[in-house]
């Protein structure tokens, strides 16, 4: 009897071991799937298909000042655009690589004016850092309008635009910055204005009683506009809050330049690249502010153009950048272009590959001059067996070596 009570003890007490179990993980399962989340917790698949729990950053600020995500609202409208922008899921490394070569050049004109580096994320999300025109005419990395532009010390014309010259155009948008927190003492609202315009967020605080931005009734854009650039801001601050992982985003080096200051008119641009002893498309790719081949400068301003050290070197992820994304150096500006840049793929090491239309009375022996080619390269490249068959408006393929 004594050794059956040992076993029927022994029995016991693996039962209540195995009962404790189940109930450990039936209490598991219900709370996994009947468990209410936090107001903080959301999912977020990435372009990998895996699942992520995130949270909105609690010490989340724009510019050092602080974001009150303690309230319901501000975290809800915060939430739509982490958790359901669908843009960094597909293109966070072109992003990356995007800020990895133009923040180099952005971050130490912010700092040299006096504006807070957090403001270099609003060039992301009004451009994706590239050279875009919008419907509405604003243009560069910046997307300034024309009036805009010239009130901050820009020219833009049917020959200049410089709101193409990333350096001056971030120049120009730090004043507009500047001026927009001398009047409403708050980057948050500065920023705001940098899309609505000062006098729009002037009349919102006005009619809205408020000094705040987040207690604003707004029009959708401007309404969305700091919660996406905070979103924007963490992701390329912070990639692995999106599960994304990517280590410190390493610079890349600025583009070694020469540069000359022009204070004449030019008369062809085929002349000034042959002073200076570099193709047409070399001096046009960095200097895409110059939209034709003339530049009629009777006020004799002074422009700078910037031609690479190293002429053998491939820059072309750079001009990608630069030139608008439909290949032209500005359409909408100059109605007819003679050099455009058709596919920038194109460009490599060994070659640059554009496109020139052919004028009245222009011969193939100029074209040739101008680009510093031979004329029967230009009629090999363009499968043509004789001048006579060079005419008006054909478009020619010109590879300017380097």
């Amino acid at each position: 009897m004594t050794q059956q009570k040992k076993i029927d003890k022994r029995e016991a007490g693996v039962s209540i071991i195995l009962i404790f179990v189940l109930f450990l993980v039936l209490y598991f399962f219900v709370t996994l799937f009947f468990k209410k989340p936090s107001i903080n917790d959301q999912a977020y698949v990435n372009n990998n298909f895996n699942v992520f729990g995130l949270n909105i950053p609690q010490d989340l600020t724009f510019c050092e000042e602080k974001i009150p995500i303690d309230n319901f609202e501000i975290r809800n409208n915060l939430e739509k655009e982490f958790f359901t922008n669908e843009y960094w899921k597909n293109n966070s490394a072109i992003l990356f690589n995007k800020i990895a070569k133009w923040f180099p050049y952005i971050e130490p004109i912010l700092k040299e004016e006096g504006v807070p580096d957090d403001i270099k994320f609003i060039a992301v999300i009004e451009s994706h850092l590239s050279n875009k025109v919008s419907s509405a005419g604003a243009a560069g990395f910046w997307q300034l309008v024309p009036s805009t532009a010239r009130n901050y010390g820009l020219i833009v014309n049917s020959q200049v635009d410089e709101r193409l010259d990333v350096e001056k155009a971030t120049r120009a948008a730090c004043k507009l910055f500047k001026d927009a927190h001398a009047r409403f003492n708050n980057w948050t609202l500065a920023a705001a204005a940098y899309n609505l315009g000062i006098g729009g967020i002037e009349r919102a605080l006005k009619e809205q009683n408020t000094n705040n931005y987040y207690d604003l009734l707004l029009n959708k854009q401007t309404g969305e506009f700091i919660y996406r650039l905070l979103a924007y801001k963490t992701l390329l601050s912070s990639p692995v809050h999106f599960g994304i992982k990517k280590s410190k985003i390493k610079y890349s080096p600025i583009i070694p330049v020469k540069t000359y200051v022009v204070d004449s008119s030019i008369t062809n641009i085929g002349f000034l690249a042959k002073k200076l002893k570099c193709s047409k498309v070399q001096i046009k790719l960095l200097n895409v502010w110059l939209i034709g081949d003339e530049l009629d400068n009777p006020e004799k301003h002074k422009f700078t153009f910037r031609i690479p050290k190293n002429l053998n070197k491939d820059y072309s992820s750079y001009y990608l950048d630069l030139i608008s994304e439909d290949g032209y150096l500005d359409k909408q500006i100059n109605d007819e272009p003679d050099l455009f840049v058709k596919d920038t793929t194109l460009i490599t090491e060994s070659k640059q590959i554009m496109y020139h239309l052919v004028k009245p009375n222009e011969t193939l022996g100029q074209i040739a001059e101008q680009y510093l080619v031979d004329e029967n390269e230009i009629l090999k490249w363009n499968n043509l067996t004789s001048v006579s068959q060079v005419s008006v408006n054909l478009k020619l393929e010109i590879r300017a070596k380097k």
